[in-house]
């Protein structure tokens, strides 16, 4: 859901952008361009977490597949 509302809110940005640059309203261009940054930078932190919880689970997986606990419950003490 963030990646939409982040999808959103940078092109919300380029309309306001748009807008302040078609009106000469320099003000309004820059708050579009503020609200682009932000959007980009939220990707990225949401595309970097994504990444770590991969790299996570990955790893996570690699124990479970070394574990006789989780394949063969029965053959624990």
């Amino acid at each position: 859901m963030g990646d939409m509302s982040n999808k959103a809110e940078g092109a919300g940005g380029k309309i306001k952008e748009g807008l302040g640059e078609a009106t000469g309203n320099e003000s309004l261009a820059n708050e579009g361009r503020a609200d682009q940054t932000k959007a980009d930078i939220k990707e990225a932190v949401s595309d970097a977490g994504d990444k770590i919880r991969d790299g996570a689970n990955k790893v996570l997986g690699s124990f479970q597949k070394d574990d006789p606990d989780v394949e063969h419950p029965e053959a624990v003490n």
